[in-house]
């Protein structure tokens, strides 16, 4: 029987469905379609002034202080920080979480925008915050592919007084594994369409959660499974963080899962020890890779 031509070799199937568990996260099924009259959300403009959807979670009473949340592949802004910002909010603290352009509830849903685009979108971000908010400290809280996007930005003019970085896809460069990097580079080339679901191939969790992760399946925001262009990119944040690291004089946080399945934690406090500000890590015991 002749082989099928539309699927790459089960080798490099298992290659690219691990680079993409390594740095995208655990996605769990594929989109619905978005609900039809849904209202459009409040927007914050990007780097070129395209509108991106943002949520905002007001203080009780006077803000004493803001958090810009920045979600992970595959996420968006009210998925990753509601019940962490409702929280916050109690306690003084104003969250803004916007989807990431080619994510959640933008047009552009399903369209990689390139990795410095992320970056660029996010400084400008800040840059908005903070003339909003000139008095307050403003600190940005990146989770997974977040953590890598707030990194790089660090080095690029990242508007914050402090950032935090969770479970962070930072471990770009030579603490990449070669095997993946070629992996997702041979894909990209060959077929940059193609999405891999992984089914069948790898049982990694992001989360203990069960309720959550199937709740995610059905989220018709969540953007599930990766294309092959998205895994390239995803190296390509990857990279930007590593390559930022040495620059990075702001006051930073990591905080990691000692039960996350997807992030590397050896390599990444690797990474994390070369910024040059205060610094401090924190590892949950029972942490998986959704830390909020």
């Amino acid at each position: 029987m002749a082989k099928r031509r539309d699927r790459p070799p089960s080798r490099l199937r298992r290659f690219l469905l691990g680079a993409f568990v390594l740095l995208a996260g655990c996605a769990v099924g594929g989109p619905l379609p978005a609900p039809p009259g849904a209202p459009p959300p409040p927007t914050i403009a990007g780097a070129d002034g395209t509108p991106l959807a943002l949520s905002v979670w007001p203080a009780a009473g006077e803000p004493r202080a803001v958090i810009l949340g920045v979600h992970g592949f595959g996420d968006y802004g009210p998925s990753t920080f509601a019940a962490a910002a409702e929280y916050w909010a109690a306690r003084g603290i104003t969250t803004y979480a916007y989807d990431q352009r080619g994510f959640g509830r933008n047009p552009s849903f399903g369209r990689w925008p390139g990795a410095g685009m992320l970056v660029a979108d996010l400084v400008a971000v800040t840059r908005a915050l903070r003339a909003r908010h000139p008095c307050l400290p403003l600190v940005v809280v990146g989770h997974s592919m977040g953590g890598g996007v707030t990194l790089a930005a660090a080095a690029r003019g990242l508007a914050a007084d402090a950032i935090v970085l969770a479970a962070p896809a930072v471990w770009g460069g030579p603490e990449l594994n070669p095997v993946h990097r070629l992996a997702a580079w041979s894909a990209a080339a060959l077929m940059p369409e193609r999405r891999f679901s992984g089914e069948g191939m790898v049982r990694i969790q992001a989360s203990d959660n069960i309720p959550l992760l199937r709740a995610l399946a059905r989220d018709p925001h969540y953007l599930s499974p990766p294309s092959a262009r998205e895994l390239m990119g995803l190296v390509r944040v990857t990279d930007l963080a590593e390559a930022a690291a040495d620059e990075v004089a702001l006051p930073a946080l990591l905080l990691l899962g000692a039960k996350d399945e997807i992030v590397p934690n050896a390599r990444v406090r690797r990474v994390f020890a070369r910024l040059r500000g205060p610094k401090r890590v924190i590892e949950y015991p029972e942490g998986w890779h959704l830390l909020f």
